[in-house]
């Protein structure tokens, strides 16, 4: 990129002529040609050209050129994205983006000039088309990646066309005719290239193909001793990743061809997490989505929770009786007075000390002593105090388990969380749905003499 910015039409002084490396490489990610290079140089260009009038160090046009390779790279993240967002939902979206932008190596392989990052854009591209449910255009993605950029996007592209024909997504006939026609329309565009670039008849990739998989020779470069299956197990297939194809059905057939791929690569003894780096969105689409049913868990787990003490907002309830500011809660069948009766009775023009009567049971679900007002109000936890015995006491009110206390009116009663009762709507495509549901009760008293009106009680 260098090169084509500051020395343009001089090929002869360009670098590669003179260290050409241990294979070609293709210039068309380097050159107008390619439309997202394109964006490139439209970014980079005039940011040259100020540095170069202004005789700025190049440094900073090395910034420049790999923020514009960083925006063209997130760009075709962002259409995946979309795609996300419109076959799963906004919540897997926004998990999808959060996994996303707190990796460290996607975001910072993703502006480096390298054929792996100029095929990540392309692959995301054919992410994107493969959720949208436009498959041939997925697989030309794949083939142009392959062909002119990575020839190590086959071990992706085999994959993913198998899946596509057993589950007869696409048609083995009207594949190979689309294919074919995009696969001479690279070689095409790559040979003219990239043979004016080389001053010499060559397809980049082919000789790639023919020095690390014919003649094997990548291990000569390197070897990475951890085999790819468990790099993948390591650091892309977690145990959320994993849940999360085994908790939505939609997301194993992406999962299935992208994890091959991986397992695939583990052949060549030279490994570098550049060369599986287009397998991160679909591995994060798989985790996003396991993260977004562990949330509606932690939903329910939280109403549950939410719901399971019903004594303290009995409690709190009850402090709040005399003051019109406060909801109430909803009355219950006992009840037969409305919730300004109870506030006008009670607490409005009440200054002595108000003695609340706490049993073991409303003590156990959700009292503690952080719940206690100060004067008037007192409380009693005494225990093993039979239900005859209450109207012989001295108390005001009564938080108790009980639907029925003699010498004591309910005032109101809290439901409790009981259970949970998975449930499916048949109406909804049999969507599982989690109904919480309310068994338990308390109740709360005032004794007879307390200025309310009294009401009929139900023995049942």
């Amino acid at each position: 990129m260098h090169d084509i910015l500051y020395h343009r039409h001089h090929l002869d002084i360009y670098d590669h002529l003179e260290f050409p490396g241990v294979v070609p490489r293709t210039f068309i990610g380097k050159l107008h040609i390619f439309p997202g290079a394109l964006l490139v140089s439209v970014l980079a260009s005039p940011i040259i050209l100020v540095m170069s009038f202004l005789h700025l160090p190049k440094t900073h046009g090395l910034i420049a050129v790999r923020l514009a390779l960083g925006c063209i790279t997130l760009s075709t993240l962002r259409f995946f994205r979309a795609q996300v967002r419109y076959k799963f939902g906004s919540q897997v979206e926004a998990f999808f983006v959060i996994l996303t932008a707190f990796q460290f190596h996607l975001l910072f392989y993703c502006t480096r000039p390298l054929p792996n990052i100029l095929a990540l854009g392309i692959v995301n591209l054919a992410y994107g088309f493969w959720l949208k449910g436009d498959f041939y255009a997925a697989l030309n993605c794949l083939i142009f990646s392959a062909v002119v950029f990575r020839c190590d996007m086959v071990l992706l592209l085999c994959p993913l066309g198998l899946v596509l024909l057993l589950t007869k997504s696409i048609s083995l006939w009207k594949a190979l005719k689309c294919c074919i026609g995009m696969v001479l329309l690279s070689v095409g565009l790559t040979v003219l290239v990239d043979s004016i670039m080389w001053k010499k008849l060559v397809w980049p990739e082919f000789e790639v193909l023919w020095f690390n998989s014919v003649l094997n020779r990548s291990s000569e470069w390197g070897v990475f001793y951890v085999s790819a299956e468990k790099f993948a197990l390591r650091h892309l297939g977690s145990d959320q990743r994993k849940l999360g194809a085994l908790l939505d059905r939609r997301v194993l057939p992406f999962v299935i061809p992208v994890f091959t791929f991986v397992l695939l690569y583990s052949k060549l003894p030279h490994k570098e997490l550049r060369f599986i780096i287009s397998s991160v969105p679909i591995f994060n689409l798989s985790a996003a989505v396991a993260a977004s049913r562990i949330l509606g868990c932690t939903a329910v787990t939280f109403m549950a929770s939410y719901e399971n003490y019903p004594s303290g907002y009995a409690l709190k309830y009850l402090h709040q009786i005399g003051e019109f500011s406060f909801p109430l809660p909803k009355l219950n069948e006992y009840c037969c007075h409305t919730s300004k009766d109870i506030a006008r009775g009670h607490l409005a023009s009440n200054t002595e000390e108000q003695w609340v009567h706490i049993d073991p049971y409303s003590a156990m679900n959700g009292i503690s002593r952080f719940c206690e007002n100060d004067f008037p109000w007192r409380y009693s936890k005494e225990e093993s105090i039979p239900l005859k015995e209450y109207q012989n006491r001295n108390f005001t009110y009564l938080i108790n388990e009980h639907l029925l206390v003699e010498g004591y009116k309910c005032l109101f009663s809290m439901d409790g969380f009981s259970r949970v009762r998975p449930q499916l709507s048949y109406a909804n495509s049999c969507i599982a749905t989690v109904v919480l549901l309310y068994g338990t009760m308390v109740v709360v008293y005032a004794t007879w003499n307390q200025d309310v009106p009294t009401c009929a009680t139900n023995n049942t």
